[in-house]
Protein backbone atom coordinates (compact mmCIF):
# COMPACT_ATOMS: atom_id res chain seq x y z
CA UNK A 1 0.00 0.00 0.00
CA UNK A 2 1.27 3.24 -0.60
CA UNK A 3 1.21 6.40 0.93
CA UNK A 4 -1.28 9.27 -0.77
CA UNK A 5 2.04 11.35 -0.32
CA UNK A 6 3.51 9.00 -3.37
CA UNK A 7 2.95 7.79 -6.42
CA UNK A 8 1.50 4.39 -7.48
CA UNK A 9 2.62 2.08 -9.88
CA UNK A 10 0.19 3.39 -12.25
CA UNK A 11 0.72 6.97 -11.81
CA UNK A 12 4.41 6.39 -12.80
CA UNK A 13 3.56 4.30 -15.85
CA UNK A 14 1.29 6.78 -16.73
CA UNK A 15 4.12 9.46 -16.36
CA UNK A 16 7.00 7.77 -18.38
CA UNK A 17 5.76 8.68 -22.13
CA UNK A 18 5.74 12.62 -20.69
CA UNK A 19 9.35 11.85 -19.04
CA UNK A 20 11.01 9.78 -22.10
CA UNK A 21 9.82 13.10 -24.16
CA UNK A 22 12.41 15.53 -22.45
CA UNK A 23 14.38 17.71 -24.58
CA UNK A 24 17.57 15.77 -26.07
CA UNK A 25 19.92 18.90 -25.23
CA UNK A 26 20.10 22.18 -24.15
CA UNK A 27 18.06 22.44 -20.96
CA UNK A 28 17.97 25.19 -18.83
CA UNK A 29 18.79 24.56 -15.45
CA UNK A 30 16.00 24.71 -12.69
CA UNK A 31 17.36 24.33 -9.32
CA UNK A 32 20.30 24.18 -8.10
CA UNK A 33 20.72 22.32 -4.73
CA UNK A 34 23.82 22.94 -2.21
CA UNK A 35 24.11 20.34 0.32
CA UNK A 36 26.67 21.32 3.38
CA UNK A 37 25.81 18.15 5.29
CA UNK A 38 23.38 15.63 5.38
CA UNK A 39 19.75 16.73 5.23
CA UNK A 40 20.78 20.03 4.67
CA UNK A 41 20.06 21.87 1.22
CA UNK A 42 20.19 25.43 0.14
CA UNK A 43 19.10 26.11 -3.12
CA UNK A 44 21.08 29.27 -4.46
CA UNK A 45 20.95 31.14 -8.05
CA UNK A 46 24.79 29.67 -8.63
CA UNK A 47 27.13 27.31 -7.70
CA UNK A 48 31.06 27.06 -8.32
CA UNK A 49 31.62 23.28 -9.64
CA UNK A 50 35.73 22.39 -8.96
CA UNK A 51 37.75 19.22 -10.13
CA UNK A 52 39.30 19.03 -7.10
CA UNK A 53 36.44 19.60 -4.76
CA UNK A 54 33.58 19.37 -6.21
CA UNK A 55 30.94 21.89 -5.33
CA UNK A 56 33.65 23.78 -2.71
CA UNK A 57 31.63 23.38 0.80
CA UNK A 58 29.87 20.14 0.36
CA UNK A 59 29.98 17.36 2.04
CA UNK A 60 31.42 15.20 -0.68
CA UNK A 61 34.57 16.30 0.24
CA UNK A 62 34.28 14.59 3.99
CA UNK A 63 31.62 12.03 3.55
CA UNK A 64 31.33 10.63 -0.35
CA UNK A 65 28.93 7.83 -0.16
CA UNK A 66 31.49 6.14 -2.65
CA UNK A 67 35.51 6.06 -2.07
CA UNK A 68 38.32 5.30 -4.12
CA UNK A 69 40.66 2.60 -2.87
CA UNK A 70 42.42 4.94 -1.15
CA UNK A 71 39.53 6.43 0.79
CA UNK A 72 39.24 9.85 -1.07
CA UNK A 73 35.73 10.45 -2.55
CA UNK A 74 34.99 9.46 -6.23
CA UNK A 75 34.75 12.07 -8.73
CA UNK A 76 32.68 10.04 -10.86
CA UNK A 77 29.64 11.10 -8.24
CA UNK A 78 30.65 15.04 -7.37
CA UNK A 79 27.78 16.19 -9.36
CA UNK A 80 23.99 14.44 -9.81
CA UNK A 81 21.73 15.65 -12.49
CA UNK A 82 18.25 15.02 -11.80
CA UNK A 83 15.38 14.63 -14.96
CA UNK A 84 12.40 17.78 -13.88
CA UNK A 85 9.90 15.28 -15.35
CA UNK A 86 11.13 12.31 -12.87
CA UNK A 87 11.23 14.85 -9.66
CA UNK A 88 7.77 15.83 -10.94
CA UNK A 89 6.31 12.41 -11.63
CA UNK A 90 7.78 11.55 -7.75
CA UNK A 91 8.20 14.21 -4.99
CA UNK A 92 4.15 15.28 -4.72
CA UNK A 93 4.52 16.21 -0.60
CA UNK A 94 6.63 19.53 -1.05
CA UNK A 95 5.56 20.72 2.20
CA UNK A 96 6.67 17.74 4.26
CA UNK A 97 9.06 15.76 2.00
CA UNK A 98 12.75 16.95 1.40
CA UNK A 99 14.18 17.84 -2.01
CA UNK A 100 15.64 14.97 -3.35
CA UNK A 101 19.13 16.96 -3.02
CA UNK A 102 20.58 16.26 -6.34
CA UNK A 103 22.97 19.32 -8.02
CA UNK A 104 20.97 20.26 -11.11
CA UNK A 105 17.30 19.53 -11.82
CA UNK A 106 16.55 20.09 -15.22
CA UNK A 107 13.94 19.16 -18.21
CA UNK A 108 16.90 16.88 -19.76
CA UNK A 109 16.66 13.34 -20.86
CA UNK A 110 19.19 11.65 -18.80
CA UNK A 111 18.91 8.44 -21.02
CA UNK A 112 22.22 6.08 -21.65
CA UNK A 113 20.75 6.51 -25.63
CA UNK A 114 21.37 9.98 -25.50
CA UNK A 115 24.08 10.75 -23.01
CA UNK A 116 26.45 7.60 -23.11
CA UNK A 117 28.87 7.13 -20.47
CA UNK A 118 31.73 9.60 -21.33
CA UNK A 119 29.37 12.38 -22.58
CA UNK A 120 30.40 16.02 -21.74
CA UNK A 121 28.58 18.40 -20.87
CA UNK A 122 28.59 22.23 -20.74
CA UNK A 123 27.16 23.41 -17.33
CA UNK A 124 27.22 26.75 -17.04
CA UNK A 125 31.41 27.45 -17.46
CA UNK A 126 31.85 24.27 -16.04
CA UNK A 127 32.24 20.96 -18.38
CA UNK A 128 31.08 17.34 -16.45
CA UNK A 129 31.37 14.08 -17.71
CA UNK A 130 28.46 11.43 -17.53
CA UNK A 131 29.64 8.70 -15.14
CA UNK A 132 29.92 4.98 -15.23
CA UNK A 133 28.14 4.99 -11.96
CA UNK A 134 24.12 3.94 -11.87
CA UNK A 135 21.98 6.33 -9.84
CA UNK A 136 19.84 3.62 -8.35
CA UNK A 137 18.43 5.49 -5.86
CA UNK A 138 19.43 4.94 -2.17
CA UNK A 139 17.37 4.14 0.37
CA UNK A 140 16.16 8.09 1.43
CA UNK A 141 14.42 8.22 -2.39
CA UNK A 142 12.23 5.19 -1.49
CA UNK A 143 11.91 6.14 2.00
CA UNK A 144 10.94 9.95 0.61
CA UNK A 145 8.98 9.22 -2.29
CA UNK A 146 7.69 5.63 -1.82
CA UNK A 147 8.50 2.01 -2.89
CA UNK A 148 6.84 2.16 -6.42
CA UNK A 149 9.24 5.37 -6.84
CA UNK A 150 12.74 2.94 -6.22
CA UNK A 151 10.87 -0.08 -8.45
CA UNK A 152 10.78 2.21 -11.15
CA UNK A 153 14.12 3.10 -11.11
CA UNK A 154 14.92 -0.42 -11.47
CA UNK A 155 12.25 -2.32 -13.71
CA UNK A 156 12.96 -4.16 -16.43
CA UNK A 157 13.90 -1.97 -18.97
CA UNK A 158 14.30 1.30 -16.81
CA UNK A 159 18.17 1.10 -15.85
CA UNK A 160 19.10 2.13 -19.20
CA UNK A 161 16.34 5.25 -18.84
CA UNK A 162 17.54 6.53 -16.02
CA UNK A 163 15.23 7.74 -14.15
CA UNK A 164 16.91 8.72 -11.35
CA UNK A 165 19.78 10.97 -12.95
CA UNK A 166 22.74 10.87 -13.68
CA UNK A 167 26.03 11.06 -12.22
CA UNK A 168 28.94 12.93 -13.36
CA UNK A 169 32.30 14.34 -12.61
CA UNK A 170 34.17 18.10 -13.23
CA UNK A 171 36.44 18.12 -16.07
CA UNK A 172 36.47 21.53 -16.24
CA UNK A 173 36.03 23.94 -13.28
CA UNK A 174 33.65 26.71 -13.62
CA UNK A 175 30.40 28.52 -12.64
CA UNK A 176 26.87 27.35 -13.27
CA UNK A 177 23.49 29.68 -12.62
CA UNK A 178 20.02 28.99 -12.81
CA UNK A 179 18.71 29.00 -16.14
CA UNK A 180 21.91 28.07 -17.82
CA UNK A 181 21.38 25.65 -20.33
CA UNK A 182 23.26 21.64 -19.96
CA UNK A 183 24.48 20.95 -23.55
CA UNK A 184 26.24 18.39 -24.85
CA UNK A 185 29.92 18.59 -26.31
CA UNK A 186 31.50 17.04 -29.45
Amino acid sequence: MTSPTHATPEDLARALPHVLAAPKNGAAVDCLCFRPGFNRRTFPDRLTLTRDQGVPGERWMVAPWLKLADGSPDPRIQVSILPRRVMDAVWLDRENTPHPGDTIVCDLDTSHANLPVGTLLQAGTAVLRVSDVFNDGCVKWKVRYGKPAKDWIVAPGHPELRLRGILCSIEADGQVALGDPIRKLG
